[in-house]
């Protein structure tokens, strides 16, 4: 039987494989989506010993493998290149192997109705410099954003951004400057465009809590966190109570496992089932 899997350590977390064989099941596909679980010094291993079974088809590639992957294949899609990353490598017909980062699609999904206006400013506030800002930055950079990103360490931020989003006047102020409260009176939002993302772990199950005061958003804001458990993080309840449209990490989960399905199996995600897929995940 043909499969694909997601690796990673740890792995047992992941929701990965609910999601795969949701759609596996409504499009009526003979196939399965496993969990592996894949340490760093066994990850080369791994790789060669995937690439000679004809029945997979890939992977999906979670923490903390998704730099040193980019090794192991053989071709490198052009924007995950760019991003430095690669969450899902895919099997071809003549047994080499291509990296894509599919999280910049599944970001970006929920945003489309908005990007598809035009604004005379679009601005993102972004916490976190790790592994998925990456994919975040170079897809807002894309869109014509300039990008605020804050981070427990400036300096790593301005290198992100040097890399990523080089000649826009982008800014890097410390994680803590948005931990206070601010008087700062925002301008006439008309016509702009505003985001505030969580890029980080902060605020997830067992992790530290994201201290971000909402006074530093402008009105009008989309609050966007992409952290999955608990799928109501304090910052989107916090948002909504004030009135801010939000989007959960749910909404990229599915979006990047949608792009990665199609590549693993052929078939498009059959996106048409996404509440009852949503009601399945946060049972």
């Amino acid at each position: 039987m043909t499969y694909a899997e997601v690796i990673g350590d740890p792995i047992a977390q992941s929701k990965s494989p609910m999601i795969h064989k949701f759609w596996l099941g409504k499009l009526g596909i003979t196939a399965d989506y496993r969990v592996c679980h894949v340490a760093a010094d066994g990850l080369a291993d791994y790789f060669a010993a995937r690439r000679h079974d004809p029945d997979w088809r890939g992977c999906n590639i979670t923490m903390p493998h998704k730099q040193a992957a980019m090794a192991l294949v053989d071709q490198i899609d052009p924007l995950a290149a760019r991003i430095g990353a690669i969450n899902t490598a895919v099997r071809n017909a003549d047994g080499t192997l291509t990296g894509y980062n599919t999280d910049a699609a599944g970001f970006l999904e929920p945003l489309l109705p908005l990007l598809t206006e035009n604004h005379l400013w679009r601005m993102a506030r972004i916490v976190g410099a790790g592994g998925a800002a990456r994919a975040i930055v170079a897809a807002l950079a894309d869109h014509g954003f300039t990008l605020v990103l804050a981070a427990r360490d400036p300096v790593q931020a301005r290198a992100l951004l040097d890399e990523l989003a080089p000649g826009g006047e982008h800014h890097t102020p410390p994680l803590s400057h948005f931990a206070v409260p601010t008087d700062f009176a925002f301008d006439d939002r008309d016509r702009l465009l505003d985001l505030m993302v969580n890029a980080s772990p902060l605020g997830m199950a067992e992790q530290a809590s994201l201290q971000f005061d909402l006074s530093h958003v402008p009105p009008g804001s989309t609050v966007y966190d992409i952290v999955t458990d608990p799928v109501e993080t304090p910052l989107l309840a916090a948002a909504r109570a004030a009135g801010l449209p939000t989007i959960d990490g749910l909404t990229m989960l599915i979006g990047q496992a949608a792009a990665a399905f199609e590549k693993f199996f052929g078939k498009s995600a059959p996106r048409q089932h996404d509440a009852e897929l949503r009601e399945l995940l946060t049972r």
